[in-house]
């Protein structure tokens, strides 16, 4: 990992969200009211346990979502060539999205506290099971992580297919102006492909790899296209294959976006040129919670407690339920927001604010 990377991903590790904490903060003048804010919210959730590891829970998960790949993968077996496999496509898209879900949670060690046992549940579950390079995930995550929709820093706010903000929109020519005049209503569509784009980018970013690393990451990587091939061509005719790839990579790409959407979009963005902000102020202004119950929790992999997330990276899946009501208390107490939502709610909030980035276009 390199070098810059990695001391961000200490910082974000030891619950501070970057690789300077608010404490340092607090002493050069850049927030320290939200600094010291953040230190008593940290006991408390240090008192009560909720930052130790539940590596049976993670264990006990993995496997069941293994046995799921496994009872999937010999349905298509047992329909064999015929067009009715097409629909296992499905139940193989949301156990894929499962198997991210474990790929993030490892790579912000709240699986394990051993960086090298952390990565090597990433490598496995992203690089092999999924074919997405976890070193390009954690290094683009890692960042957003440390400065969420902070338009310079944060990679997911940066300008690609979508853009954030009328400033960056106001750039747009071509096909990109109508695309960003439309994104609002493009959004879902464009999520279709992002299955396929997780792959490319994967492979894209093995030349910014350090070369052993690089010789692992390809290795997987290649090995997980020439596995999922030989599946697909064993079981089905190349035409059918290649249209559950197509199905298969549309549906998966679409629960992400799904599962992703609603954390930041439309919320605060911080003023690149403006005051720093502490990691409290940084990390519940900018994040979206989402309502619901187990369901929820499962659909959406615990990425509905953003900001207990954000503000404790390496908390474990199910103590974030936990943090909730505790975080929640701390921001009232100090009068500061705190956004929850309805999962629609939260998708209609995130489209407004894509609709009136485009605005000026149309």
């Amino acid at each position: 990992m390199p070098q810059t990377v990695a001391t961000v991903v200490d910082g974000v590790r030891d619950g501070t969200g970057s690789a300077v904490s608010d404490v340092d903060a607090g002493r050069t003048g850049t927030a320290p009211s939200q600094g010291s804010a953040f230190a008593p919210l940290l006991r408390a959730v240090k008192g009560q346990g909720l930052l130790e590891r539940r590596t049976g829970w993670y264990a006990a998960g993995i496997a069941a979502n293994l046995v799921a790949l496994g009872a999937v993968l010999t349905g298509m077996f047992l329909l064999g060539n015929t067009w009715w496999t097409l629909l296992l496509a499905l139940p193989l898209a949301i156990f894929w999205s499962r198997t991210a879900f474990v790929g993030h949670d490892a790579g912000h060690a709240q699986i394990s506290g051993d960086r090298e046992a952390s990565r090597a549940i990433g490598l496995v579950h992203a690089n092999l099971l999924l074919g997405m390079n976890e070193a390009w995930w954690n290094d683009k995550h890692v960042r957003h992580h440390a400065n969420p929709n902070h338009i310079d820093k944060d990679p997911d706010v940066g300008v690609g297919a979508l853009v954030w903000t009328q400033k960056q929109a106001a750039q747009r020519e071509g096909f990109a102006r109508w695309l960003t005049r439309n994104q609002a209503w493009l959004f879902f569509p464009m999520l279709l492909l992002e299955g396929i784009a997780l792959k490319i980018s994967g492979f894209q970013y093995l030349r910014r790899q350090p070369a052993r690393e690089r010789a692992l990451s390809a290795l997987l990587l290649v090995a997980h296209l020439c596995l999922y091939a030989t599946l697909l061509l064993t079981v089905m005719s190349p035409g059918k294959a290649v249209v559950f790839a197509l199905v298969h990579h549309a549906l998966f790409g679409l629960h992400l976006g799904m599962a992703f959407a609603p954390n930041h979009k439309g919320m605060e963005m911080p003023d690149p040129d403006g005051d720093r902000w502490g990691h409290l102020q940084r990390q519940v202004l900018t994040s979206r919670n989402v309502r619901g119950g187990i369901l929820t929790d499962w659909f959406l992999g615990g990425l509905n407690y953003q900001i207990e997330h954000h503000l404790f990276p390496s908390m474990p899946r199910p103590h974030l339920r936990l943090a909730q009501s505790m975080v929640r208390a701390h921001c009232e107490t100090i009068g500061m927001p705190y956004t929850e939502t309805g999962l629609i709610e939260s998708y209609r909030q995130a489209l407004q604010h894509m609709h009136e980035v485009g605005e000026p276009l149309r």
